[in-house]
């Protein structure tokens, strides 16, 4: 197939390239480079997958030196004639969209960025994947949509109309959105709710890459919560082998869907949701203990009350997409932190 994957300076983004061009697909990718987190490591995935950093900060077309059916170009998904101009040119089969604005905390304090990256910028590609006969756009949501849900595990098959970020409403619009387009125009969408990934390559505002820079600096950690937080933690490549299932599979639609009791995560449209995680939830300072592990090394520990927007939890129930495609997390907490802590000392030269 021909797919257009954004967000490939991202830490997802990335790897979902490379593992579709290796298959044979040929890939497209596409990113702004914002200066959200530092874009040194931006640049360094995209030097990492054999692309050229001076002809991607100019804007140019770049061919992939180890990926040959891989190539990128800098680019704004707020940009309409751009992207419109792309899909006319490049006529693609799929599209993987993992491009947004990340971050809960960053949406407290700038907030516009968010409806522009996140918002915009998922009207214009629901409008090209519409006008360009798109087969299918799989697309990032987020575990945040769960917002105030207290219910274990998370369930796509719940409402979630209680989000506690902005971020996270943003998310939730673009499964309406989604929706919307499959309802009127057939056009076939999947949200993944993405659940606390972690590992190599990435983010630095992630708890993870924030405890071990700290840690290795002898800075004292920030703990919220008191230390009484779990999330799912669930490794990069178990992402990404899920991500690529699904954008094999198109939804077709379920004829049995009824408005009198309606499904969130499916409609007679051809539109479904699915949790990606581990649906293994891990305690914050577990995880913390598995850092301390790998580094050899004892955290400084400040113990602070919840943040905005923040959640006590996550639990991710995965049961559709285990029957829907075999998914199968293989990369226990333990391990995922070790193959992290090893590639920071290595890229960071500490």
């Amino acid at each position: 197939m021909k797919i257009l994957v954004t967000g490939t300076a991202g830490f997802i983004g990335s790897s979902v390239a490379v593992r579709l061009a290796d298959r044979g697909d040929d890939v497209v990718g596409i990113d702004n480079i914002n200066e959200y987190y530092d874009v040194l490591l931006k640049y360094g995935r995209l030097e990492r997958d054999g692309l050229d950093r001076p002809k991607a900060e100019a804007g140019e077309w770049v061919k992939s030196s180890k990926h040959p059916s891989y190539r990128f170009k800098r680019m704004n998904l707020e940009d309409r004639q751009g992207i419109q101009e792309l899909f006319g040119k490049e006529k693609f089969d799929a599209v993987c969209h993992l491009a947004a604005q990340a971050g809960v905390r960053y949406s407290l304090v700038n907030p516009y960025s968010y409806i522009d990256a996140n918002v915009v910028g998922f009207i214009n590609l629901l409008e090209c994947c519409r006008h360009h006969n798109v087969k299918h756009l799989a697309y990032a949501s987020s575990s945040s949509v769960y917002g105030l849900n207290e219910k274990y595990p998370f369930s796509v098959h719940d409402n979630v109309d209680h989000p506690v970020s902005l971020y996270a409403a943003t998310k939730k619009a673009n499964e309406l959105m989604a929706h919307t387009y499959s309802h009127l125009y057939g056009t076939p969408t999947t949200g993944l709710r993405f659940f606390t990934v972690y590992g190599p390559w990435g983010r630095p505002d992630m708890a993870l890459f924030l405890f071990t820079k700290a840690i290795l600096e002898n800075k004292a950690i920030n703990v919220f919560n008191h230390g009484k937080m779990k999330r799912d933690f669930t490794y990069i490549d178990d992402i990404v082998t899920g991500v690529v299932k699904v954008l094999d599979k198109p939804p077709t639609g379920d004829s049995t869907w009824s408005g009198k009791a309606p499904d969130p995560a499916r409609s007679r449209a051809p539109y479904r949701i699915y949790n990606i995680g581990n649906n293994s939830p891990v305690g914050l300072m577990a995880f913390i203990e598995a850092i301390e592990k790998a580094l050899g090394k004892k955290a400084k520990k400040n113990f602070l009350a919840m943040q905005p927007g923040d959640v006590p939890a996550t639990w991710a129930d995965v049961n559709d997409l285990v029957e829907d495609f075999g998914y199968k997390p293989a990369i226990p907490v333990e391990e995922g932190v070790r193959r992290f802590v090893k590639w920071f000392r290595e890229f960071y030269k500490v």
